[in-house]
């Protein structure tokens, strides 16, 4: 019986430093102010991007009230809520994102889809419309504040009354 070679450790050089051309250096100032700039000029329109965000899921609730609620546009309905849920913040309306995300632990799973109570699913969209149209944008704001906590309280019932919880 031969004896096993011996392992041979090999060290790769590591050249990213000298791909991006060593240490980092100052800050570009000017770069930095064309970037804010930018993004003022872009934010002027996130009321309006967001709207449309809105109005897509509005239109899935509507076809859902004609239709009634199947597998297809539950699923739309669900990811609706998801991209406002990853938009809200992004356009100055955090709200948007926590009660949209709370919207979306109702309607994650198919299983959860198929029992979601129809009133809570459109309760979570009438907030979304008041906090838009009051221009709440911070989570501390009194109104925000209540309709917030109410929708996640009234999700964790319907998930455990449900066995529907998860961490």
């Amino acid at each position: 019986m031969s004896m096993p070679e011996k392992a041979q450790i090999i060290q790769v050089p590591n050249t990213l430093r000298a791909k991006v051309g060593g240490r980092l250096g100052a800050l570009d100032n000017e770069a930095i102010a064309k970037a804010e700039a930018a993004l003022a000029d872009l934010s002027t329109h996130f009321e309006t991007w967001l709207m449309d965000e809105i109005k897509k899921l509005e239109d899935v609730q509507l076809v859902i009230k004609e239709e009634g609620l199947n597998p297809i546009n539950a699923d739309q309905l669900f990811y609706r809520a998801h991209d406002l849920k990853g938009l809200g913040t992004t356009y100055g309306f955090p709200l948007i994102t926590r009660i949209s995300g709370s919207l979306c632990k109702v309607l994650d799973e198919e299983d959860k889809r198929a029992i979601a109570p129809w009133k809570l699913v459109e309760a979570h969209m009438d907030a979304i419309r008041a906090v838009v149209r009051g221009q709440i944008k911070t989570e501390d704001h009194p109104v925000g504040k209540v309709l917030t906590e109410t929708l996640e309280a009234r999700v964790k019932e319907h998930l455990e009354a449900h066995n529907l919880m998860t961490t």
